[in-house]
């Protein structure tokens, strides 16, 4: 039998089952999968489907790609609203939704987070990161997450350095981003 070894990187380990919500390029997830290696096991999804991706993100199409060649699974069309009925879906240990464009759209948040908490695994937990300045942080995502029968576990500053090759829409600012961890209670 072959051990393998467990990569930790931030909150993440390479021996969890993880679901990235919300991919646009695909950087964070191709970062985290050349972290982790021939052990990752990360399911990336995206709401945009797979043939825009060339013309709305610069390295989309070559992100995808590269997470299928490491042995990723790569989902397109996926609604944080519906991903529980979707089928190519299943039960993780982390759910993570990087900077979603929600702005103040709490609709979309509170999607996320009755997703999630249907589809982490009992001793899982659900990660939200998301800009602590206006008008990003009226979401009130603490608020939100104790609606559905979450907790917040700890706030930490996210770290983009730990994630080479990560980028995002709008570049500017790490140091005021934050990264909500919460659990299924």
């Amino acid at each position: 039998m072959e051990v393998q070894d467990s990569k930790i990187l931030s909150q993440c380990s390479s021996m969890q089952k993880m679901l990235l919500v919300g991919e646009g390029e695909f950087s964070f997830s191709l970062s985290l999968a050349k972290a982790f290696a021939s052990v990752a096991k990360i399911t990336a999804v995206s709401l945009d489907v797979r043939v825009g991706l060339g013309r709305q993100y610069n390295n989309g199409k070559g992100n995808v790609e590269e997470l299928e060649r490491l042995g990723c699974t790569v989902v397109h069309g996926v609604n944080v609203h519906t991903m529980t009925s979707d089928f190519r879906l299943s039960r993780y240990d982390r759910i993570v939704f990087d900077f979603p464009h929600a702005g103040k759209h709490k609709d979309v948040v509170r999607g996320f987070i009755e997703s999630a908490r249907e589809m982490v695994n009992e001793s899982g937990e659900i990660y939200f990161t998301n800009m602590t300045m206006y008008p990003f942080n009226k979401l009130d995502i603490k608020s939100l997450a104790g609606e559905k029968g979450l907790r917040l576990i700890q706030p930490v500053q996210f770290k983009k350095w730990i994630f080479p090759g990560y980028s995002t829409k709008s570049d500017f600012h790490f140091p005021f981003r934050l990264v909500i961890s919460m659990i299924k209670m």
